[in-house]
């Protein structure tokens, strides 16, 4: 890869991106209410792409009323007023250059009943996680397992959502399925113990992923994007890898054969060996599609940048991006920068106003 290649044009199917850097997708917490997030992160997300950023992600936007919320004061995106609050903001970040999508989750088993509309909590199996949760003090309660009508009724949920995004004029959507949230833990063996054609072997596992990905697919022209995030590494029982490397090949081939125009790989560390192979993660993962990937996890200079782009097409910035509005120009300029902390990036979870 050359010098310059941080700094060229990218294609993602159709989508042309200025250069190869992104904003990635992080959870928020700051909705004073009707699921729509306050102004000044709202604003956050524009002046990242007026300040060079070529794709932002929105912060992971919830599915569904009954189930998938995991945190207070997330967002929706399913009503009309959700709508017109977005379609300022996507047009401002269109109008910068740069592609907004919008990332949609459901949180699964990382959920707690008294923050839940529905008052449970749903996984794929009765598996709570292992350490407390740190929001409560307390240990996570034991979901319940997805029936069918369960099932049937998340998927419906991603497919309203991302009839949202479409009608707030999102450049594409994102589905998360990452970080031990509900998708995820379909994937891993980890935390899906089912023996019905959703559990057992990496095909079943898919299962789900697959129909949320097709479903979603129907009702997002083709004109705009559709991407998948995938991790080994959950929010909670961070130490536990949710994948071993067959595991791991074998949900990036099967990704590889749906419609998903590019696969964001999320890492704690992009230049770690993956599951001891001596690779990293995106030079394991290219081995299985060669669909535009993206990569994060801890790239923080133009160093760490270029050396990640050596297997991927596109690099995300989390708590980089957050913390530094003009990170893209420091990184244009090669200024000396160091890595943030996760403390640091705390502030987004804060009433602080984003810088």
């Amino acid at each position: 890869m050359s010098e310059n290649n941080l700094f060229s044009e990218c294609w993602i199917k159709n989508k042309s991106l200025k250069n190869r850097i992104g904003l990635a997708p992080m959870t928020r917490t700051s909705s004073p209410g009707d699921s729509i997030p306050r102004k000044d992160v709202l604003d956050f997300l524009v002046r990242r792409a007026q300040n060079g950023a070529a794709m932002v992600f929105t912060e992971a936007v919830l599915t569904d009323y009954e189930s998938a919320q995991g945190y207070p004061r997330q967002s929706r995106m399913v009503t009309q007023r959700q709508i017109e609050a977005w379609r300022p903001v996507v047009r401002a970040i269109q109008d910068a250059g740069s592609l907004a999508v919008m990332q949609m989750f459901h949180c699964g088993r990382v959920s707690w009943p008294e923050i839940n509309p529905a008052g449970r909590v749903i996984a794929p199996s009765p598996v709570a996680p292992e350490q407390d949760n740190p929001l409560t003090g307390k240990p996570f309660h034991v979901p319940d397992e997805m029936s069918r009508f369960d099932i049937d009724h998340v998927i419906q949920g991603f497919v309203e959502t991302a009839r949202g995004a479409v009608a707030a004029g999102f450049d594409g959507v994102e589905v998360h399925g990452a970080h031990g949230y509900l998708i995820n833990s379909f994937l891993s063996a980890y935390s899906n113990k089912r023996t019905d054609d959703y559990g057992g072997s990496a095909e079943n596992r898919f299962r789900l992923a697959r129909r949320i990905i097709r479903a979603v697919r129907e009702v997002v022209p083709e004109d705009r994007l559709v991407t998948f995030r995938i991790s080994n590494w959950g929010v909670v029982d961070m130490k536990v890898p949710l994948f071993d490397k067959d595991d791991w090949l074998s949900m990036i081939g099967y990704l590889d054969q749906e419609p998903v125009d590019a696969v964001s790989v999320s890492t704690l560390n992009f230049s770690d060996s993956a599951f001891g192979t001596g690779q990293t993660m995106a030079e394991l993962t290219r081995q299985k599609t060669a669909k535009p990937l993206m990569i994060c996890g801890r790239i923080y200079d133009r160093n760490t940048a270029d050396a990640a782009l050596a297997h991927a097409d596109i690099v995300l910035s989390g708590k980089s991006l957050l913390l530094n509005p003009n990170w893209v120009e420091d990184i244009r300029q090669n200024r000396p920068l160091e890595p943030r902390t996760p403390e640091e990036a705390n502030v987004a979870y804060t009433d602080q106003a984003l810088p």
